[in-house]
């Protein structure tokens, strides 16, 4: 009986580490704006040694679609922009086109 809870734990952890991946390596989500569609790729993140859990729940949450925000608010360094200001990562300001495409 012991090693039957013991399975079913580890597939109970299993079953939630898979589901709070964000966009893993070699997987995309994207979206369309005014100005284009945006396309998320886990692999160029992963490849600057980032993981999900870095922005995941930090910044983004985890379900798709929760959450809401304007260019504006990556400006102010909220979202994206808490990693596209230039220092640590690309300026999303006047670089529009390495995220949206017409």
């Amino acid at each position: 009986m012991k090693n039957v809870a013991k399975a079913a734990a580890a597939l109970i952890l299993v079953l939630a580490a898979t589901s709070a991946l964000a966009v893993p390596p070699g997987k995309t989500v994207e979206w369309q704006t005014p100005n284009g569609k945006v396309v998320f790729s886990g692999d160029v993140h992963a490849k600057k040694g980032l993981k999900c859990a870095d922005c995941h729940t930090k910044i983004f949450k985890m379900k798709k679609g929760a959450d809401v925000f304007k260019m504006s608010d990556i400006y102010a360094g909220k979202y994206c922009g808490v990693c596209h200001n230039g220092k640590k990562a690309f300026k999303a300001m006047g670089n529009c086109a390495k995220c949206h495409k017409k």
